[in-house]
């Protein structure tokens, strides 16, 4: 008996993948297309950003592959798993656990609050004492370059730019599989921008982290693996690196490790 074929490696599951994704908003009597029949994947460890004008679709691409909307057709799946299906405590177990989301509008402070305290608090549900959950959040900040500067100043005394920092720190506390960033915020001058961009590419890089950003500024997405483009909900992307050019719609991208 001839013995067994040698059996292929299996191929792992893309972290992040949409498939043929459509998302739809009522305007009064009519919808709008949002997204149309998106296709992309995302690698573990790549880094990927979206470009695009306001109102093109990139926000809702994101707060989909951050698991907090549900496409209308096609799926979205993390780590092989269809985020649609599973149930509403498995998604927010997800959220906790494997998926950061960084937006600016999202800033929020309680008074008197200081930026340590502030950023251990999101490890609220994981089981740890204070002690290790601020032993955490003092090597996250150290990480964005805050630590010693300001760990036991109020939040509410911050600069933007420190701000901005804070926020990741906390963002990457919970040490996410996919960190999922929505226009950085606004910054006192284009050094402070591009200074902070440069912190982000490198603390995900350094820890395997998936990092997916988007922002309508060309400046931003400098230094990313792949850059993806969107325009009335129709993904392109540019096969070269660092730069976005203008493509025929084409509806597949698969990134690759970066």
């Amino acid at each position: 008996m001839p013995p067994a074929p040698p059996s292929l490696p299996v191929e792992p599951a893309p972290l992040l993948s949409f498939a043929n994704v459509s998302k739809r908003y009522p305007d009064g009597g009519r919808e709008i297309v949002v997204l149309d029949e998106v296709s992309f994947e995302l690698q573990t460890g790549a880094a990927v950003g979206v470009y695009g004008a306001r109102r093109s679709g990139k926000s809702t691409l994101l707060r989909l592959a951050a698991a907090i909307e549900s496409p209308d057709t096609g799926v979205v799946a993390f780590a092989g798993r269809d985020v649609s299906r599973i149930s509403t405590r498995e998604r927010a177990r997800l959220l906790r656990s494997s998926v950061a989301f960084l937006t600016s509008a999202d800033w929020l402070s309680s008074p008197g609050e200081t930026v340590l305290d502030h950023v251990a608090m999101s490890l609220g549900s994981e089981g740890l004492t204070l002690r290790e959950a601020k032993r955490r959040a003092l090597g996250a900040l150290d990480r964005v370059g805050v630590a010693a500067l300001c760990a036991e100043e109020i939040t509410a005394s911050l600069s933007l730019g420190d701000r901005a920092r804070v926020m990741l720190a906390r963002a990457l506390v919970r040490e996410p599989r996919l960190l999922v960033v929505d226009e950085p915020a606004p910054m006192p001058s284009l050094g402070d921008r591009e200074r902070f961009c440069a912190i982000l590419r490198a603390v995900t890089g350094e820890r395997g982290i998936a990092l997916l950003m988007a922002s309508e500024d060309m400046t931003t997405l400098r230094g990313v693996g792949a850059l993806m483009s969107i325009s009335a909900g129709e993904l392109c992307c540019s096969e070269e690196r660092g730069t976005v050019v203008p493509l025929r719609p084409r509806r597949a991208f698969s990134s690759g490790s970066s």
